[in-house]
């Protein structure tokens, strides 16, 4: 019968917590719900500890006060008392300071910026698998005008997550035209096999080229140092990019124009490494793609070519 009595008790008194509460949220402001809903939000706790064979101590903290009942021979014995004002502070900062470690990392994230989205313009070669530009002698068809041989890139979508105001990963989207001037009086075609082969045009060219366009995805990793109003910026890491379109093309010297569109054997994916260092909104970059620019068993002659830019950058974001 006691106990039933007791359990009687107890939810009553937690109704009446529930009640107090949901009065107070209606008579307080709107400006104030967000932090009365965070400081003083209700919570329950329930504790029995035995202190005899024939005694129950039951302990019950309802939002900042604490309900003590015992039970025993003689009958049920309740005490009510507020809680310890040291420890309803030591919670209050514990929450506050939550919230400001919480509100530091949101302002980390939205404060930097990297620099990736822009338009950017340099000069593209190729490599041999010795890390030369002499190219061999069988494939001197591949030699390039170093000083013709462009690319243009327009960076159009840019991601930064922030670690701290000045370090943080970068990435997004762009697209890449590459330009491979020919510095021979010839082009390359596909050949049986898929073999990349000299085309002998059969009359003196103005000029001659492959070119191809690319969508480019970095990802980056780059820090910052304040300088003024701008800042010094490093930034270094990877970059994918997947073929879109590829076409070779002569001008005659007569003015005539003969454009050839195909796949050339080109590879379709290619990965590489890319860095960037500037100050403010110009930028110095460098990428070095580690696929060959050809299908392995289809370069000219069997020798792998590894495409490689340098140029400079104009970004929007700084």
């Amino acid at each position: 019968m006691k106990k039933i009595i007791l359990l009687i008790l107890l939810t009553g008194i937690v109704l009446q917590g529930f009640n107090q509460n949901l009065s107070a949220a209606k008579q307080e402001p709107k400006s104030l719900e967000k932090s009365r809903n965070k400081k003083d939000s209700l919570s329950v706790k329930l504790e029995a500890l035995e202190t005899a064979k024939a005694d129950t101590t039951l302990s019950l903290k309802i939002g900042n006060r604490n309900l003590n009942v015992l039970e025993s021979l003689e009958g049920p014995k309740v005490t009510f008392v507020k809680a310890d004002p040291e420890e309803e502070a030591d919670e209050r900062d514990e929450w506050l300071n939550q919230d400001n470690e919480d509100n530091q990392r949101h302002t980390h994230r939205n404060r930097f910026k990297g620099h990736w989205s822009g338009i950017e313009f340099g000069f593209n070669n190729y490599v041999g698998s010795d890390n030369s530009i002499v190219l061999p002698e069988e494939i001197n068809y591949m030699t390039l005008h170093s000083g013709k041989s462009t690319n243009f890139t327009i960076n159009f979508a840019q991601l930064s997550l922030g670690f701290s105001d000045h370090t943080g990963l970068v990435t997004g989207l762009g697209i890449n035209w590459n330009n491979y001037k020919f510095d021979g009086n010839n082009n390359i075609v596909k050949g049986p096999n898929g073999v990349i082969e000299e085309l002998d045009p059969g009359a003196p060219l103005e000029k001659s080229k492959l070119a191809t366009i690319y969508m480019t995805v970095p990802l980056l990793f780059e820090f910052q140092i304040p300088v003024e109003n701008h800042s010094l910026n490093i930034a270094f890491g990877g970059i994918g990019a997947l073929k879109l379109d590829s076409h070779s093309k002569m001008v005659y010297q007569d003015g005539n124009k003969v454009k050839s569109h195909g796949d050339f054997s080109l590879n379709i994916a290619r990965y590489g490494l890319t860095a960037r260092a500037g100050y403010g909104n110009f930028q110095l970059y460098g990428t070095y793609y580690m696929k060959p620019l050809f299908q392995t068993g289809k370069s000219p002659a069997g020798y792998d070519l590894f495409p490689c830019e340098l140029g400079i950058a104009f970004t929007f974001n700084d």
